[in-house]
């Protein structure tokens, strides 16, 4: 039997005097009082009351025990009130991790920008490391965690912070040595910058879109920075992320391949623990994230 619940019943015992006061308290039976004691007594190893026809006193050894166990009935007690209270504020610290690409983004801005305006909450904000397992962030101490891929995992949810804008693009000196891209199945016939998680690419929206397997990998990376300088450089075609790629789109060191054909978006997704019942600094910090983005559009930087 649960001990927390016989130290319960024996410590009300103790207040009140008797087993009948003790269950009228406790919304329960005399005789299950009388219960739960004797099973406490039995756990304990020694007698802990002396029970006559009308009274109930404790014996020496049940008064060191009834001061021991209402300290700790107290301190588990003030101690859920205050994990409750963390619970319900926006304070505490919050562990987050992402890709490194994705960080390189505006994400890193949005979550400066969400600990300045939230002092209460120390951010702890870690880029790469990540599992191809989509709750080991969890296991890993992490509240939060990024993808931009859809996931299908019960173990976590999951929130649609923004979108994040892609352009196929080369440089102009790779455009004269190569000439443009007429359709996208040419993309087979060039030399391609691939991140070494997108090994395809999509082409188009909607049901006009078509998925290219990259026959010539003429570099490839795991950071989207590396690719985008070897694009500059004119080494070939590069799927890369509109944010970082905006200055060189408008310089014209890259120039976007098949316009009329966009790149679809990759959504970026927040994934936390599951449970229905979100901590405080986890929903102000989604909430934060989410108004940051629809506010700091990625479409007005499309050039």
């Amino acid at each position: 039997m649960d001990r927390l619940l016989l130290m319960h019943s024996f410590v009300t015992v103790a207040q009140v005097g008797s087993f009948s006061g003790a269950a009228k308290r406790l919304g329960s039976s005399g005789s299950l009082v009388s219960r739960h004691v004797a099973e406490l007594e039995r756990q304990v190893g020694v007698r802990l009351v002396n029970r006559t026809a009308r009274s109930v006193s404790l014996t020496e050894p049940g008064q060191r025990y009834a001061t021991f166990a209402a300290r700790i009935l107290d301190e588990i007690e003030a101690e859920d009130v205050g994990i409750a209270y963390l619970h319900d504020r926006a304070e505490g610290t919050l562990s987050v991790i992402c890709p490194k690409w994705i960080g390189s983004l505006d994400l890193g801005d949005a979550i400066a920008a969400f600990s300045a305006a939230h002092p209460k909450i120390n951010v702890r904000f870690e880029l790469g490391g990540m599992s191809d397992r989509t709750y080991d962030f969890l296991d890993s101490g992490f509240d939060i965690a990024f993808h931009t891929r859809d996931l299908r995992d019960s173990s976590v949810r999951l929130k649609k912070i923004s979108s994040l804008p892609f352009v196929l693009c080369a440089s102009r000196d790779y455009i004269e040595r190569n000439g443009a891209l007429e359709h996208p199945n040419d993309i087979a016939h060039h030399d391609c910058l691939v991140h070494v998680n997108d090994p395809v690419w999509r082409i188009g929206r909607g049901h006009a879109s078509t998925l290219h397997k990259i026959r010539t990998i003429a570099f490839s990376s795991n950071s989207y920075i590396a690719l985008q300088k070897a694009a500059v450089l004119g080494r070939g075609l590069a799927l890369l992320p509109q944010r970082p790629a905006h200055d060189h789109l408008l310089s014209g060191a890259l120039q976007v391949l098949l316009p009329e054909l966009e790149v679809p978006d990759r959504p970026l997704y927040a994934i936390y623990g599951p449970g229905h019942d979100t901590p405080r600094k986890i929903s102000v910090f989604l909430d934060f994230l989410a108004d940051w983005f629809s506010r700091n559009p990625f479409s007005a930087m499309r050039p």
